[in-house]
């Protein structure tokens, strides 16, 4: 009977091991590798998934219509290959900072299915 005891806890402590396993791996626990580490002094806050700048070329500016065209690298945050495509804009008046041909960085979201520009800036 010890025996089949002693059986059954270890059974038990590998599977309470390996679920723990897999709530750290899914992100279930809580606890990022990022919360381990302190940044170095002097360094800049890394920027989130979703506010990690791309870089682009401006292909078209339409204010009427709230949307520019970027011929874009790789949108990270999104997912998405380099192309050329339209995008909307949550403010206007980031399309009189720029024009054809710039050179930009931007933050580019997808709320509600509609590929939008949040942030634009042109490129240093």
């Amino acid at each position: 009977m010890k025996i089949l005891s002693r059986i059954c806890l270890s059974g038990a402590i590998v599977t309470a091991s390996a679920l723990a396993c897999v709530a750290q791996a899914q992100g279930l626990s809580g606890v990022s590798s990022h919360d381990h580490h302190a940044a170095a002094p002097g360094a800049k806050p890394a920027e989130s998934k979703a506010t990690e700048m791309s870089e682009g070329e401006v292909r078209k500016v339409d204010a009427e219509n709230r949307k520019i065209t970027l011929k874009h690298g790789p949108l990270k945050n999104l997912d998405m290959p380099a192309m050329t495509m339209v995008f909307q804009v949550t403010d206007v008046a980031m399309l009189n900072k720029v024009k054809a041909g710039d050179k930009v960085r931007f933050v580019a979201a997808n709320p509600g299915g509609k590929l939008t520009v949040t942030e634009i800036r042109l490129a240093e």
